[in-house]
């Protein structure tokens, strides 16, 4: 075999490993068997909250017994395949048996990173929050732009997309809106685009034409589900109800009903406009608990967590990625140095490539300026 396939086969074999080591396989078949003797409960949706979460636990637990072993089986008969063409002088056969261990070693440096989502809370549905900052109008299409291009991802994704408010720009796109994205791994993928977005570009509503530079912060907060604890003291909070209307179009809503909550101690705001006045109290109240619960995280994790120095105003100095449009075409993450020129398919919601830089970074536990040194 030769040694190109050879350090192929050496990287595989490397995440096999740490997949093995993150799902303590020697554990997993009898933490499966746990879950299908639960599952079996007659009393099971009692409490459809729980179960909701037992069954997504223990679907990720087969897709990662399922992964795991896909990679070792197709890495063995694609070795034994190569030592038999060898043996037979079948050069197609063992050049088709090359393909396909390059293939396998790429899908297992993704598995792997993604095995890497072990945080406390990444395995959560998240809040995406998005505001437009400095630039008018402006700044108002680009935070339109901007929840388009996560909902576009989050579909990809094969996860649910819930708006759960909006509030229109004078002039064009909008000044804010939160959804609600629910699927595995939801927050923790979304999580590395917490910060200030930074775009360049010609602007459409400049009749001179000339180049506009825009910013939008985004927000990213995990659903917290019954394991967790946060508590609120009625105390602390403000409670208002509103008239809210929306952007329109397949948004569009109009209710008398709308909750704004007001955290005094922290001045965290939150806000939901579905049509029931219920319904928005539990959904703000979940999103404060969401927002309270990642100061927290934060807090804990301050050494691998740039959060506190990503965020901040929306404006010059604090962006974590450009979206050059003009004089070129150009997006550039500045935590990682990750780019590319496609700023079409970024815009679309591919988005994979720079969540998965940004993971690996953290995980590496190195610095903003460290990775940019690199």
């Amino acid at each position: 075999m030769r040694a190109e396939i050879q350090n192929i086969v050496t990287e595989i074999e490397k995440s096999v490993d740490l997949l093995a080591q993150r799902l303590d396989i020697d554990t997993a078949q009898h933490r499966l068997e746990e879950f299908n003797a639960r599952v079996e409960d007659p009393n099971l949706w009692d409490n459809p909250e729980a179960a909701q979460k037992l069954m997504r636990d223990r679907q990720m637990l087969v897709d990662a017994l399922e992964v795991h072993g896909r990679i070792s089986q197709d890495m063995t008969d694609n070795i034994e395949l190569i030592e038999l063409g060898e043996m037979e002088e079948d050069a197609e056969v063992v050049a088709d048996a090359e393909a396909a261990l390059k293939a396998l070693a790429d899908l297992a440096a993704q598995k792997e990173l993604e095995a890497l989502l072990d945080g406390e809370a990444d395995g959560n549905d998240t809040f995406l929050e998005i505001n437009s900052g400095a630039g008018g109008t402006e700044s108002c299409d680009w935070a339109s732009m901007l929840a388009r291009m996560y909902v576009r991802w989050a579909e990809k994704k094969g996860y649910k997309v819930e708006l759960q408010s909006e509030s229109a720009g004078e002039e064009a796109g909008i000044k804010s809106a939160t959804y609600k994205i629910s699927g595995t791994n939801a927050y923790g993928w979304l999580k590395s685009e917490s910060g200030v977005h930074r775009l360049v570009r010609i602007s459409p509503f400049d009749s001179a034409a000339k180049r506009h530079t825009s910013f939008t912060s985004v927000g990213v907060y995990p659903v917290v589900d019954d394991n967790i604890e946060i508590e609120v003291n009625p105390a602390d909070i403000r409670i208002d109800t509103y008239r809210s209307s929306g952007a329109g179009g397949q948004h569009v809503n109009t209710t008398d009903s709308a909750v704004r909550i007001t955290h005094a101690p922290t001045g965290i705001v939150v806000t939901s406009s579905e049509k029931s006045q219920h319904q928005n109290r539990d959904i703000a109240m979940k999103a404060l608990k969401s927002r309270l619960y990642q100061m927290e995280l934060d807090r804990r994790n301050a050494a691998v967590n740039e959060m506190h120095e990503n965020k901040g105003d929306a404006g010059w100095g604090n962006q974590i990625r450009s979206y050059v449009l003009q004089p070129y075409q150009m997006v550039k993450d500045l935590r990682t140095n990750y780019e590319t020129s496609d700023t079409k398919g970024v815009l679309d919601g591919d988005l994979d490539g720079f969540m998965a830089a940004t993971l690996a970074l953290d995980v590496s536990g190195k610095s903003r300026a460290e990775a940019q040194g690199d």
